[in-house]
């Protein structure tokens, strides 16, 4: 069908009963998915898995809530994984995470900073992880502004303005299952000004399952709602809004 889910955590211990069941399953219905980390450990098992299946991809990083745990010893790590395989495709899941702050707000700017210098000197885009710190996230992307620099705002959750903004650096738009919920107005006014050149489509599972599904594990095949939802939005058929976002994660995540 085309289908490219550009975010779906499958190392999750939600897939550990059935796991390459669900990915053999997969195959039939999505050309590509990314396996985005949080840390060292499940950077690992997602590369694993990226080489396991020849329609799978990588990405490699720490997680804002996991940046307690960073070190230079571990982003050194984390580069020598892109090294060893072409499965990696980016840097990531990295960002700010004002919700919970398991880290706090100081320590997940270093490291997000130092990890989009290891995306720039390694050549690759990056996954952000922005909740509830659209500001600093924005201004952060701006310090390390340069022709090196590009990549994903993941699980898109500000508004059209904010969205403008990340679109100015160089940035791609990825929208989630919230885009589907009923009532996320903003975030369906945010998607109608994103240019379809800069839309991507994901589920972030096994989280954040859109309707018709909700309140079950979400896989990499619900993001069919997602872009139905973005179709809707944008009043054009879904074969063509499937079409533009595979090419853009194509173009994006290097994948030829």
């Amino acid at each position: 069908m085309g289908l490219f889910d550009t975010h779906a955590h499958l190392y999750d211990k939600a897939f550990d009963r059935d796991r390459d069941e669900v990915i053999q399953r997969l195959r039939k219905t999505l050309d590509y998915v990314v396996i985005p980390s949080e840390d060292l450990a499940t950077s690992r098992k997602s590369l694993a898995l990226a080489e396991k299946y020849d329609f799978l991809y990588c990405a490699v990083g720490i997680h804002p809530q996991e940046t307690g745990e960073a070190s230079e010893e571990i982003l050194k790590e984390i580069g020598d994984l892109v090294q060893s395989s072409p499965k990696v495709k980016a840097i990531g899941e990295i960002g700010l995470d004002y919700h919970y702050l398991y880290s706090d707000k100081e320590t997940q700017k270093t490291w997000f900073g130092r990890q989009i210098e290891l995306a720039k000197d390694l050549d690759l885009p990056f996954l952000i992880h922005d909740r509830e710190a659209h500001g600093d996230t924005l201004s952060i992307l701006k310090e390390h502004r340069g022709s090196a620099m590009r990549g994903i705002l993941h699980c898109y959750s500000g508004s059209a303005e904010m969205a403008q903004e990340f679109m100015k650096l160089g940035f791609y738009i990825s929208f989630a299952g919230p885009v589907v919920f009923p009532r996320s107005t903003r975030l369906k006014e945010a998607a109608a000004s994103v240019p379809l050149d800069r839309l991507l489509i994901e589920t972030d599972s096994p989280y954040l399952t859109p309707p018709p599904n909700r309140g079950k594990r979400n896989d990499p095949s619900n993001v069919i709602y997602v872009a139905e939802e973005l179709a809707r939005i944008k009043g054009i058929p879904v074969e063509e809004l499937i079409e533009i976002t595979k090419k853009n994660g194509m173009a994006i995540y290097g994948i030829e």
